[in-house]
């Protein structure tokens, strides 16, 4: 008999959940205008709306925390991380911030100016945001396999060399920079594989421009580019990453993912230029160069949750959860972007939702109807969190429109997954009786997902 597969840890504390009634949850909902952002977390029974600072802490990282020297300069928790930072990537230079989009501001309010344009593949928002919030353009240069959900290839985060040639030929002297996203969340978390890094990087040698990583998942890519790409099953997960960041000038990281750390973020680089530049705007926004808004507990916690996430076996564990509710998905025939990514499951809302016009936005009216079905939180990954284009202020409906299921690190069993899985079929097999989404009474110019507010259309 093949012995089945299981975690990688045991589990030494727990909280309580609370199960709510669904007129509780028509009550909160409504009172948080149709918004999962505006909902309590106690009014939430499993939240699956990020695994950004949500993940469970291991025993070394706890007792890290109990290690932290909390000097303001030179602290010995910096260095700690500085070097586990540099041993992964190569990178010499490291800037602490408080989290991953003020690694975003600080480093691009040094290198992104108004008229630029910013290659990458499927920006996410607040990467997009710092981008357009600079009168900047981010150009997405995926490949167009990621915008056919239910076809399976392995690196469908990729990016589109022929797309990326066209914008750098048009715009040269208008381009700062290219940015890659290890792994592709836009795109359903989706990896990157090596070839098409080296491939990223002859393009941006060819024009002569440097090459960013936005690395908040930067293990988990690893991962997929072990068990996907031939010539890397051999590989060590640190070997696989060292190899990605040799065809990288720089990175920024929201550490609160594949460090599992609950807040905390990084600069690194190797060019002394960036790093000089960049260390003025970190001392102005976020604080010395050696805590960089972070606490030094938590820069311990950083540097032994990247050594422990920067192995297999913590990854497989990690990746294997969210392939177990793919599965349960494929049972019940619910289309989700194929193959399942990293860190979550993304549902295609339109799919699901035939009946509800993307001008009533149906990755949010699904996540809505998730929540008031089981209380569930996931989040929209859409046509909402797209924005207006800078420009024309109409809404932004080319893309994918998903509800993204993101799944914290070590906190969730699998019978958790179980539960989210019938709740998605009882919302499933009642999919014909919903056909009115919901429209914007309030929006934010910017980022306007995490507030915006809502109403039910009424048919």
């Amino acid at each position: 008999m093949e012995i089945p597969f299981a975690e990688s840890f045991k589990i030494k504390m727990v909280e309580p959940i609370h199960r709510s009634t669904r007129e509780e949850r028509e009550k909160w909902i409504k009172e948080a205008h149709y918004n999962v952002f505006q909902l309590k977390a106690q009014e939430v029974y499993i939240d699956l709306l990020t695994d950004s600072g949500t993940g469970a802490m291991s025993d070394r990282q706890w007792a890290g925390i109990m290690m932290g020297d909390e000097s303001y300069a030179g602290a010995t928790s910096f260095f700690k991380m500085k070097d586990m930072i540099t041993k992964l990537t190569g990178f010499e230079y490291v800037l602490p911030t408080h989290q991953g989009r003020a690694a975003e501001n600080v480093l691009f309010s040094c290198l992104v100016k108004e008229g630029d344009f910013v290659p990458g593949n499927s920006h996410f928002d607040t990467t997009k945001g710092h981008i357009e919030s600079r009168k900047a353009t981010a150009v997405d240069c995926t490949v167009d396999e990621a915008k056919d959900t239910q076809l399976e290839v392995p690196f469908k985060g990729n990016v589109d060399p022929k797309k990326l040639e066209a914008c750098l030929a048009a715009h040269a002297d208008k381009v700062p920079f290219i940015i890659v996203t290890i792994t592709n969340n836009t795109a359903g978390g989706q990896p990157v594989s090596m070839q098409n890094l080296r491939e990223v990087r002859a393009v941006a040698d060819k024009y002569n421009k440097r090459v960013i990583f936005d690395s908040a998942r930067f293990a988990e890519n690893a991962y997929f580019i072990k068990v996907r790409e031939k010539g890397y099953e051999n590989k060590t997960i640190k070997e696989i990453c060292k190899e990605m960041f040799s065809y990288a000038d720089g990175m920024t990281m929201s550490a609160k993912k594949d460090a599992i750390v609950n807040m905390g973020g990084f600069i690194a680089t190797h060019i002394q230029e960036w790093y000089d530049a960049a260390k003025v705007v970190g001392i102005v926004c976020e604080g010395y160069l050696t805590y960089g808004g972070m606490n030094g507990r938590d820069m311990n916690a950083l540097a032994i949750g990247l050594d422990e996430n920067t192995e297999f076996a913590t990854l497989e564990t990690r990746i294997k959860q969210v392939e177990y509710l793919a599965k349960k998905l494929d049972e019940y025939g619910i289309p989700y972007q194929r193959p399942a990514g990293g860190h979550a499951i993304f549902i295609d809302a339109p799919k699901v939702l035939t009946h509800v016009p993307k001008e009533e936005f149906p990755a949010q009216t699904l996540t809505i109807e998730l929540y008031l079905e089981a209380g569930i939180r996931g989040c929209e990954i859409g046509y909402l969190l797209a924005d207006r284009d800078p420009v024309t202020r109409q809404n932004r409906f080319g893309g994918l429109d998903f509800l993204r299921l993101a799944i914290p690190r070590r906190v969730y069993t699998n019978n958790h997954m179980d539960v989210v899985a019938a709740a998605l079929k009882n919302v499933y097999d009642r999919r014909e009786t919903i056909t009115g989404g919901v429209k914007i009474t309030w929006e934010a110019e910017l980022m306007r997902h995490f507030t915006v507010k809502l109403e039910p259309v009424k048919r």
